[in-house]
C-alpha cells in the first residue's frame, strides 16, 4: 500500500468515526434494518435519492427522521395523495396587496430531507415537480429557479402491495434513485425487542451525533476513495451484462431483459460502492463494495419481459445471475 493511500486510509478511519455513533444513537429506536440504515447513510455520503419499498409499518418513516436528527438536517414529509399538486410540493407565488406585487412562497421541498411517503399515490404533474428538484437541485416558482440547499436528499417510501389508486413510477424517474432498497418483515428476536420497546409510552429520543458540515466534509472525503481500474471494468462488465447478456455468455438472460441498465447505473454502482468503504473506514473500494450494493443499485434500472414474469424471475434473481457469472478481479 502506497504512502498517499496510507494517508486516505487514515483519514477516512478519522472522517468515519461519526458512522458508529449515527447507527447506535438511531438504533435506540429503530430494531434492526441496517440495511434500510447503511443505504440512507450512503445516499447521504454521495447525494444519491433512495426509494425504501415495504409494507406499512416496518419503520420506514420513523428510520428517515431518527437520521435527520442524529446529523442536524432540515427534515419535511410530505404525505403523497392523489389530490396533491406541484405548488403543494414546490410552492407558488402569492400576491402581496401592501406592494402590489406577487413574491414567492417557497413549499416543504426546500429541506435537507424529504421524505416523499408514499410516491406512487401523486400523479404525473407532481412527480415531474419532484424530477427537477431530484435531478437539477433546483426548483422553479413562476419565472424565478431556485437552486436548493446542500445536502438536498429525496427518501421516498412505497407500498408494493396496494395498487388501487397508484400511478406506476416513470423509468426517468426510477432511474434517478440510487437506490431501491427492499425492506423486509423483522426477525422473531428483533420482533420481540420492538414489542419490549414500543409498548409504552416513555420511547427514546434521538440525540445529534454529527452536524451538516461534518457530512458535507465526509462527502469529500468519500468523493477521494481509491478505485482500482480493475475494479471499475467490474462494474463496466456487470451494467454491460444487463445489456447485451448474449455477448457476454449469458443468453439464457436475453428473452428475460428487455431493458438493461443505464450508464447512471454505472455511475452509481461506483459512488456507492465508495460510500460503502467510507462506512467500513477503508479508503479503497473491493469487489465486495460492489457486489453489496449491487442490487439495490440494479434492481429497478432494468425493464424485465413477460417472459421473465411468467417464469417468476425478478430483478433480483437476474442480478444474482449475473454476479455469479462475471469474475472477480
Amino acid at each position: 500500500m502506497d504512502l498517499n493511500l496510507m494517508a486516505l486510509n487514515e483519514s477516512i478511519k478519522k472522517e468515519s468515526q461519526f458512522v458508529d455513533r449515527m447507527m447506535k444513537e438511531v438504533s435506540k429506536v429503530i430494531v434492526g434494518q441496517k440495511e434500510m440504515l447503511e443505504g440512507i447513510l450512503m445516499g447521504l455520503l454521495t447525494g444519491g435519492h433512495v426509494l425504501l419499498e415495504g409494507v406499512p409499518g416496518l419503520a420506514k418513516t420513523l428510520t428517515i427522521s431518527s437520521v435527520a436528527k442524529a446529523i442536524s438536517l432540515g427534515f419535511q414529509r410530505i404525505q403523497f395523495t392523489p389530490d396533491l399538486l406541484p405548488t403543494d410540493l414546490i410552492g407558488t407565488m402569492v400576491f402581496n396587496p401592501k406592494t402590489g406585487e406577487f413574491t414567492p412562497r417557497k413549499g416543504p421541498i426546500f429541506t435537507n430531507i424529504v421524505l416523499a411517503d408514499e410516491i406512487n399515490r401523486a400523479p404525473a404533474k407532481v412527480q415531474s415537480a419532484l424530477l427537477e428538484a431530484m435531478a437539477e437541485k433546483q426548483v422553479t416558482i413562476g419565472d424565478t429557479t431556485y437552486q436548493l440547499e446542500k445536502p438536498f436528499l429525496v427518501l421516498a417510501t412505497q407500498n408494493p402491495l396496494e395498487q388501487e389508486g397508484t400511478y406506476p413510477l416513470p423509468e426517468a424517474q426510477l432511474d434517478r434513485f440510487m437506490f431501491k432498497i427492499v425492506v423486509v418483515y423483522p426477525k422473531r428476536s428483533e420482533e420481540m425487542e420492538i414489542l419490549n420497546r414500543m409498548a409504552t409510552d416513555n420511547l427514546a429520543e434521538v440525540g445529534t451525533v454529527c452536524t451538516k458540515e461534518d457530512l458535507l466534509r465526509a462527502r469529500e472525503t468519500t468523493d477521494k476513495i481509491y478505485v482500482d481500474e480493475k475494479i471499475k471494468n467490474y462494474i463496466v462488465e456487470l451494467v454491460m451484462c444487463t445489456r447485451e447478456p448474449k455477448e457476454h455468455g449469458m443468453a439464457q438472460l436475453v428473452p428475460l431483459i428487455q431493458v438493461g441498465a443505464s450508464p447512471r447505473a454505472t455511475i452509481s454502482l461506483t459512488r456507492a460502492a465508495k460510500a460503502h468503504a467510507f462506512i467500513r473506514s477503508r479508503g479503497y473500494v473491493t469487489a465486495d463494495d460492489v457486489k453489496s450494493i449491487a442490487y439495490h443499485v440494479l434492481r429497478h434500472r432494468m425493464i424485465l419481459s413477460y417472459e421473465a414474469e411468467a417464469e417468476n424471475m425478478t430483478g433480483d434473481s437476474v442480478i444474482k445471475e449475473i454476479l455469479s457469472h462475471v469474475e472477480v478481479p
